[in-house]
C-alpha cells in the first residue's frame, strides 16, 4: 500500500519534511520571506476551509430543521459553485505555475510536488461526488422532504471531502512555504 496515498496518509513522509524543520509554521510569519504571495496563497487555503465549514454547518442546520430550506439551497448554490470554481483554479495555477517552479529548487522535497499533484487528481474525483450530491440536494429543493436524506449525504460527502481537503492543504503547506522561504519565489 503507497504510504503517501491521500485517503491514508497521515502527514508527508519524514524525508520531505527536512526544510519544515529549519523553517517551522510558527517562524513562517516573521520571516521576512514570507511576503504578500505567501500570505494570498494560504489565505486562499483558508478560505477553503471556511467555505467547507460552513457549508457543513448548514447542511447539519437543514438537518436539524433550524434552517429554512430554500435559504440552505441559495447558499449551496452559491458556496458550493464558488467553491469548485476556485479549488479548480487554485490547483490549475498551483500544477501549471506554482509547483514547476519550485520542484527543482531542492532535490530533497522535489518528490513531494509529485504527491502533491496525485492529491490534487484524487481530489478532483471527489469533487466530482461532491458536485453530484450537491446537485442531488438542489434537484429536491421544491420538496423539502426529499432534501432531508439527499443532504444527509451531503453531509456525509462534505465530511470526507474536508479530511482529505485538510491533509492534502497541511502538506503542501509544510512543503511549500519552506521551499519559498529557503530559495524565493521565481517568476510566480
Amino acid at each position: 500500500m503507497d504510504q503517501t496515498d491521500l485517503s491514508i496518509r497521515t502527514k508527508l513522509p519524514d524525508a520531505l519534511r527536512v526544510l519544515l524543520e529549519t523553517y517551522p509554521r510558527s517562524s513562517w510569519e516573521h520571516d521576512p520571506g514570507f511576503d504578500g504571495l505567501m500570505r494570498f496563497w494560504l489565505d486562499r487555503h483558508l478560505m477553503f476551509r471556511r467555505i467547507l465549514k460552513q457549508m457543513t454547518d448548514e447542511a447539519e442546520q437543514m438537518l436539524d430543521d433550524t434552517m429554512d430550506p430554500r435559504a440552505y439551497a441559495a447558499h449551496l448554490a452559491r458556496y458550493g459553485g464558488m467553491f469548485v470554481q476556485q479549488l479548480h483554479g487554485h490547483h490549475t495555477i498551483e500544477d501549471t505555475q506554482y509547483f514547476p517552479k519550485l520542484i527543482g529548487l531542492d532535490s530533497r522535497v522535489s518528490g513531494g510536488f509529485d504527491i502533491l499533484d496525485k492529491d490534487h487528481h484524487a481530489i478532483d474525483g471527489h469533487l466530482n461526488d461532491f458536485v453530484e450530491a450537491a446537485n442531488d440536494v438542489l434537484n429536491q429543493r421544491d420538496q423539502s422532504l426529499k432534501m432531508i436524506p439527499a443532504t444527509d449525504r451531503f453531509r456525509k460527502q462534505l465530511i470526507s471531502l474536508e479530511k482529505l481537503l485538510d491533509r492534502h492543504l497541511i502538506d503542501e503547506e509544510e512543503l511549500v512555504v519552506p521551499v519559498v522561504l529557503k530559495y524565493g519565489a521565481p517568476d510566480i
